[in-house]
Protein backbone atom coordinates (compact mmCIF):
# COMPACT_ATOMS: atom_id res chain seq x y z
CA UNK A 1 0.00 0.00 0.00
CA UNK A 2 1.44 3.33 -0.98
CA UNK A 3 0.53 7.21 -0.05
CA UNK A 4 -0.56 9.51 -2.39
CA UNK A 5 -0.66 13.68 -1.52
CA UNK A 6 -3.96 14.63 -2.17
CA UNK A 7 -4.33 18.03 -3.61
CA UNK A 8 -7.37 19.37 -4.17
CA UNK A 9 -7.85 18.10 -7.67
CA UNK A 10 -7.31 14.68 -6.64
CA UNK A 11 -10.14 12.32 -6.60
CA UNK A 12 -10.97 10.37 -3.38
CA UNK A 13 -13.04 7.28 -4.04
CA UNK A 14 -14.46 5.63 -0.93
CA UNK A 15 -16.11 1.67 -1.53
CA UNK A 16 -17.93 -0.31 0.77
CA UNK A 17 -19.31 -3.80 0.65
CA UNK A 18 -22.44 -5.01 2.17
CA UNK A 19 -24.13 -8.68 2.81
CA UNK A 20 -26.58 -9.48 5.39
CA UNK A 21 -26.63 -12.90 5.76
CA UNK A 22 -22.60 -13.90 5.43
CA UNK A 23 -22.60 -17.14 6.13
CA UNK A 24 -23.46 -20.80 3.98
CA UNK A 25 -23.60 -18.03 1.14
CA UNK A 26 -24.83 -18.66 -2.22
CA UNK A 27 -25.50 -17.48 -5.61
CA UNK A 28 -28.49 -16.05 -4.38
CA UNK A 29 -27.14 -14.84 -1.16
CA UNK A 30 -28.40 -10.66 -1.89
CA UNK A 31 -25.06 -8.35 -1.33
CA UNK A 32 -24.31 -5.01 -2.39
CA UNK A 33 -21.87 -2.29 -3.08
CA UNK A 34 -21.61 1.27 -2.36
CA UNK A 35 -18.98 4.20 -3.60
CA UNK A 36 -18.68 7.84 -3.00
CA UNK A 37 -16.41 9.81 -5.24
CA UNK A 38 -14.93 13.08 -3.21
CA UNK A 39 -13.04 15.86 -5.05
CA UNK A 40 -10.94 18.03 -2.64
CA UNK A 41 -10.84 15.26 0.47
CA UNK A 42 -7.85 15.14 2.84
CA UNK A 43 -8.22 11.53 4.37
CA UNK A 44 -8.84 12.64 7.80
CA UNK A 45 -12.21 11.16 7.55
CA UNK A 46 -13.90 13.99 8.38
CA UNK A 47 -15.90 14.67 5.79
CA UNK A 48 -13.75 17.45 4.00
CA UNK A 49 -14.40 17.48 -0.26
CA UNK A 50 -17.32 17.76 -2.26
CA UNK A 51 -19.12 14.54 -3.43
CA UNK A 52 -18.89 14.37 -7.05
CA UNK A 53 -21.26 10.95 -7.90
CA UNK A 54 -22.75 8.78 -5.54
CA UNK A 55 -23.32 4.91 -6.83
CA UNK A 56 -24.62 1.49 -5.50
CA UNK A 57 -25.56 -1.94 -7.14
CA UNK A 58 -26.10 -5.12 -6.33
CA UNK A 59 -23.16 -8.08 -6.61
CA UNK A 60 -24.14 -10.17 -9.61
CA UNK A 61 -23.71 -13.65 -9.51
CA UNK A 62 -25.36 -14.26 -12.98
CA UNK A 63 -22.79 -15.15 -16.26
CA UNK A 64 -25.72 -14.21 -18.54
CA UNK A 65 -26.05 -11.14 -17.09
CA UNK A 66 -23.96 -7.92 -18.41
CA UNK A 67 -22.94 -7.08 -15.13
CA UNK A 68 -21.15 -9.97 -13.84
CA UNK A 69 -17.94 -9.64 -13.47
CA UNK A 70 -17.10 -13.29 -12.26
CA UNK A 71 -18.52 -13.37 -8.52
CA UNK A 72 -19.67 -16.38 -7.66
CA UNK A 73 -21.61 -16.01 -4.40
CA UNK A 74 -22.60 -13.11 -2.60
CA UNK A 75 -20.73 -12.58 0.71
CA UNK A 76 -18.70 -9.55 1.94
CA UNK A 77 -15.70 -10.68 0.09
CA UNK A 78 -17.72 -10.29 -3.21
CA UNK A 79 -19.61 -7.15 -2.38
CA UNK A 80 -15.83 -5.30 -1.26
CA UNK A 81 -14.06 -7.17 -4.16
CA UNK A 82 -17.47 -5.87 -6.50
CA UNK A 83 -17.18 -2.24 -5.15
CA UNK A 84 -13.32 -2.07 -6.31
CA UNK A 85 -13.86 -2.81 -9.78
CA UNK A 86 -17.09 -0.58 -9.94
CA UNK A 87 -14.26 2.11 -8.73
CA UNK A 88 -11.68 1.32 -11.50
CA UNK A 89 -14.26 1.30 -13.73
CA UNK A 90 -15.58 4.59 -12.83
CA UNK A 91 -12.04 6.41 -13.40
CA UNK A 92 -12.05 4.71 -16.69
CA UNK A 93 -14.76 6.25 -18.10
CA UNK A 94 -14.42 9.10 -16.22
CA UNK A 95 -10.91 9.34 -18.10
CA UNK A 96 -9.80 13.15 -16.14
CA UNK A 97 -6.01 11.00 -16.02
CA UNK A 98 -6.52 13.06 -12.55
CA UNK A 99 -4.62 11.31 -9.75
CA UNK A 100 -6.85 9.00 -7.25
CA UNK A 101 -7.03 6.93 -4.50
CA UNK A 102 -9.65 4.22 -3.96
CA UNK A 103 -10.03 4.19 0.11
CA UNK A 104 -11.65 0.50 1.11
CA UNK A 105 -12.12 -0.42 5.16
CA UNK A 106 -10.89 -4.50 3.17
CA UNK A 107 -7.61 -5.29 3.17
CA UNK A 108 -8.59 -7.97 1.06
CA UNK A 109 -9.93 -6.48 -1.39
CA UNK A 110 -7.48 -4.18 -1.70
CA UNK A 111 -4.28 -6.35 -1.60
CA UNK A 112 -5.84 -8.31 -4.31
CA UNK A 113 -6.83 -5.62 -6.35
CA UNK A 114 -2.98 -4.78 -6.44
CA UNK A 115 -1.66 -8.31 -6.43
CA UNK A 116 -0.24 -8.14 -3.07
CA UNK A 117 -2.00 -11.13 -2.15
CA UNK A 118 -2.81 -14.42 -4.45
CA UNK A 119 -6.65 -15.33 -4.63
CA UNK A 120 -7.30 -18.67 -2.89
CA UNK A 121 -11.37 -17.77 -3.66
CA UNK A 122 -12.94 -15.93 -6.16
CA UNK A 123 -10.56 -16.35 -8.54
CA UNK A 124 -12.47 -14.91 -11.76
CA UNK A 125 -13.74 -11.89 -9.63
CA UNK A 126 -10.14 -11.34 -8.47
CA UNK A 127 -8.77 -11.62 -12.28
CA UNK A 128 -11.25 -8.68 -13.47
CA UNK A 129 -10.16 -6.79 -10.32
CA UNK A 130 -6.79 -6.92 -11.11
CA UNK A 131 -7.30 -6.39 -15.00
CA UNK A 132 -9.21 -3.23 -14.47
CA UNK A 133 -6.67 -2.42 -11.89
CA UNK A 134 -3.79 -2.82 -14.25
CA UNK A 135 -5.50 -0.69 -16.92
CA UNK A 136 -6.65 2.15 -14.74
CA UNK A 137 -2.92 2.50 -13.10
CA UNK A 138 -2.04 2.63 -16.86
CA UNK A 139 -3.36 6.09 -17.20
CA UNK A 140 -3.16 7.99 -14.04
CA UNK A 141 -1.95 7.74 -10.79
CA UNK A 142 -3.67 5.45 -8.76
CA UNK A 143 -3.51 4.04 -5.34
CA UNK A 144 -5.94 2.37 -2.39
CA UNK A 145 -5.66 2.95 1.37
CA UNK A 146 -7.20 0.95 3.93
CA UNK A 147 -9.55 2.96 6.31
CA UNK A 148 -10.52 1.21 9.20
CA UNK A 149 -14.46 0.35 9.60
CA UNK A 150 -17.14 1.78 11.39
CA UNK A 151 -15.00 4.48 13.05
CA UNK A 152 -16.83 7.54 12.05
CA UNK A 153 -14.38 8.43 8.81
CA UNK A 154 -17.66 10.32 7.09
CA UNK A 155 -17.21 9.25 3.31
CA UNK A 156 -16.54 5.94 4.68
CA UNK A 157 -19.43 5.42 6.58
CA UNK A 158 -21.24 6.76 3.76
CA UNK A 159 -20.21 4.42 1.49
CA UNK A 160 -21.32 1.69 4.40
CA UNK A 161 -24.94 3.16 4.31
CA UNK A 162 -25.20 2.97 0.55
CA UNK A 163 -23.92 -0.49 0.53
CA UNK A 164 -26.75 -1.71 3.22
CA UNK A 165 -29.30 0.49 1.74
CA UNK A 166 -29.34 -1.65 -1.56
CA UNK A 167 -28.35 -5.07 -0.09
CA UNK A 168 -31.92 -3.95 2.40
CA UNK A 169 -34.02 -3.24 -0.94
CA UNK A 170 -34.00 0.83 0.89
CA UNK A 171 -33.37 4.01 -1.00
CA UNK A 172 -30.32 5.71 0.74
CA UNK A 173 -31.09 8.71 2.91
CA UNK A 174 -30.52 11.82 1.03
CA UNK A 175 -26.71 13.33 2.45
CA UNK A 176 -28.22 16.54 4.17
CA UNK A 177 -30.25 14.10 6.46
CA UNK A 178 -28.17 11.58 7.45
CA UNK A 179 -25.77 11.23 10.22
CA UNK A 180 -22.26 8.56 9.86
CA UNK A 181 -23.20 5.28 11.86
CA UNK A 182 -26.89 5.92 10.51
CA UNK A 183 -27.45 2.69 8.30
Amino acid sequence: MSHLSLGDQSLAIYIDGSCLENQNVTEKTPAAWGMVIVTGDNGLGKGSGEIVEEMWGMVTCDPDNQEYIGAEVGSNNTAELTAFAMALRWLLIEGSGQNAIIYTDSQYAGNLATGNWRAKANRTLVKSVQDLWRETSSLRNLTWNHVRAHRGHRWNERADHLANRCVSNQQPVPLTFWKPGQR
